[in-house]
């Protein structure tokens, strides 16, 4: 069992290594082209890596209310921003707008009641944090999570019908393992919640990055100049 206690926090903390190389690039990608729906996609990545430590932390026993607050917090807002992040599907500047203002401000009032919220050593059960949050945070984080994942769904069906690429595909597929698991997790199925929140991510973002642009090329062989008849 200790091996095995051992191996599931080794895994905690590989997810977040690799959540966290995947939001520092996007944000190196930021750097360069100064795309704000880039940064969205960053922003969002590297919430989940929050979340995922947050997770090592109470499995590893290091649990505390504001951990816990920290944790509800990050599982709203990493759907919410990632959905910024699929604004660029949509061509309607005025609607953009509105949504973006939507979404900054569900996202203010559950940060708002979670600090405001105490949470209870008793949401982790066997290192997992399995307990519910109060209704009031639940009904709260579900004014982000599920607008979110309609928008991310809706943009991807349209990207996909402009043109159909395995990259739509997978930005479809993360879309709905992200919705699926704020569900199980309102519904009472939190642990699910974990492998979502990764495989989620992670398809959404494979489906966003050209993976192409991470080759090396091997330089062409330079041709020999032809030598003229003298």
């Amino acid at each position: 069992m200790e091996a095995e206690r051992w191996g599931i926090a080794l895994s905690l903390g590989l997810l977040c290594t690799v959540l966290s190389v995947l939001s520092a690039r996007g944000f190196v990608r930021f750097a360069k082209n100064h795309d704000r729906h880039q940064v969205m996609w960053a922003v969002g990545l590297s919430f989940g890596a929050a979340a995922t430590s947050l997770e090592l932390l109470a499995y590893l026993g290091i649990v505390s209310s504001p951990l816990l607050q920290a944790y509800v917090f990050f599982s709203a807002a990493i759907v919410g921003v990632l959905s910024l992040g699929a604004l660029r599907a949509f061509h309607r500047v005025l609607w953009n707008r509105t949504y973006i203002g939507y979404i900054g401000a569900s996202l203010a009032t559950v940060a708002f009641y979670t600090v405001r919220t105490p949470m209870s050593a008793s949401m982790v059960q066997a290192g997992v944090i399995s307990g519910n949050p109060p209704l009031l945070l639940l009904v709260l984080s579900s004014l982000v999570t599920v607008p979110a994942t309609i928008v991310l769904l809706t943009a991807c069906v349209m990207s996909l019908r402009r043109s159909f690429r395995w990259r739509g595909l997978m930005m479809l597929a993360g879309a709905s393992v992200l919705g699926a698991g704020g569900a199980f997790y309102i519904a009472s199925f939190p642990v699910i919640l974990y492998y979502a929140e990764f495989v989620g991510i992670v398809l959404l973002f494979f489906g966003l990055v050209d993976l192409s642009r991470w080759s090396i090329l091997a330089p062409a062989p330079a041709r020999s100049p032809q030598h003229r008849p003298g």
